[in-house]
């Protein structure tokens, strides 16, 4: 029996999520809502989804199981809220929720309740970063001592149709884009214990080129550039740079430095590879054949372990407890700027089990 997903929020992302769900065979999502509700309506009818009707009507659906969240980020926490009240369990696009209080209320919250939490980014369940993985537990670069990771470009507001909310409080490089790459970065190292960092928002307005807003101007009310060195409980030394306000770069997505070679990580926003190594004593790189399951794009594919996982027992990868690691380790950054301090995290995580080598 496939397990009974409602999505709530129709916008851009959900489009990958509704084309996936509806394919796998453990999921079936069997209502839609939108505050837009055309939206909502071209969506359903375009995936085949059944129902389209209010957020406050979805989550007492008693066919759905699953509350996909993909409204924006400063909305994660009250409908989050809200459907753990109605007994369903989440999974939230990222970050989990904007406040740090927010996050460790949502997640006591569902652990009361004996629900379950879910959080994007999924794509460090694909095949790229699963190959990475299985390249480190193996031991072929040794003993991981650092990482470095960039994620820097000159922002959304030349694109995306709505770029605002990535310049309002919550927003920003580090909680648009930051999710992804400390996720890997966890899933590939284990557990950060100390974060420091330095940030500043470089310019105080943007101006937007894309339509339909073309030439407007936003204010800037977070930082947009930000470099945050990570201490993992293993030892291993971490530095993550994102930014907004860099036109052009050369710097790899994220390369792990073992005690007997070096890994190039794909990036972390997709599910595929390229995946390079080179071992020490050797004179270059060497592209890894990356042939784990989900290479494509499988945005989804958290919920559907979650789903599995609530059917069958064990805990989900894309689960809470990562997700509020990671919203932790964001907050750090902008702590140890704002106070010049290094921050010891509250949190710590177990390292997500590996994907198996199958299609689940």
């Amino acid at each position: 029996m496939a397990t009974g997903v409602g999505v709530v929020g129709c916008g851009n992302i959900s489009t990958i999520y509704l084309e996936n769900l509806q394919k796998f065979a453990e999921t079936r999502v069997v209502a839609v809502a939108d505050l837009d509700r055309s939206r909502a309506e071209s969506k359903a009818a375009q995936y085949g989804v059944d129902r389209v009707c209010s957020t406050d009507e979805l989550l007492n659906d008693p066919a759905v199981e699953i509350v996909l969240d993909l409204t924006v980020p400063k909305a994660h926490y009250d409908v989050a809220k809200a459907a753990l009240a109605a007994g369903k369990h989440v999974y939230n696009e990222k970050p989990l929720t904007v406040g740090w209080d927010e996050g460790k209320e949502i997640v006591a919250l569902a652990a009361s309740k004996g629900l379950r939490i879910g959080c994007a980014p999924d794509t460090v369940l694909g095949a790229g970063i699963q190959t990475c993985r299985e390249l480190i537990d193996d031991g072929v670069i040794g003993v991981p001592v650092a990482a470095q990771a960039f994620m820097m470009c000159r922002g959304h507001e030349s694109w995306h149709p709505d770029p605002g909310f990535y310049y309002e409080t919550g927003g920003g490089p580090l909680f648009d884009m930051g999710p992804y790459y400390l996720s890997a970065l966890v899933t590939l190292l284990g557990p950060v214990k100390r974060v420091t960092g330095s940030a500043r928002a470089s310019f105080d307005v943007r101006t937007i080129t894309s339509q339909p807003h073309y030439g407007q101007e936003v204010r800037v009310e977070t930082p947009t550039h930000l470099s945050t060195v990570l201490d993992f409980h293993s030892g291993a030394i971490g530095q993550l740079t994102t930014s907004f306000d860099v036109v052009a770069h050369t710097l790899p997505c994220i390369e792990v430095y073992g005690s007997e070679g070096s890994l190039r990580v794909p990036d972390p926003n997709g599910f595929d590879g390229p995946v390079h190594l080179w071992k020490r004593g050797e004179g270059d790189w060497t592209e890894i054949s990356v042939v784990r399951p989900y290479s494509a794009n499988s945005r989804g594919l958290g919920v559907l372990d979650m789903a599995l996982a609530e059917a069958h027992g064990g805990p989900h990868r894309a689960n809470g407890d990562m997700a509020l690691h990671v919203l932790e380790i964001m907050h750090a950054a902008h702590w140890a700027s704002d106070q010049g301090r290094h921050v010891l995290l509250e949190t710590t995580v177990k390292q997500p089990d590996p994907m198996p080598g199958v299609r689940l």
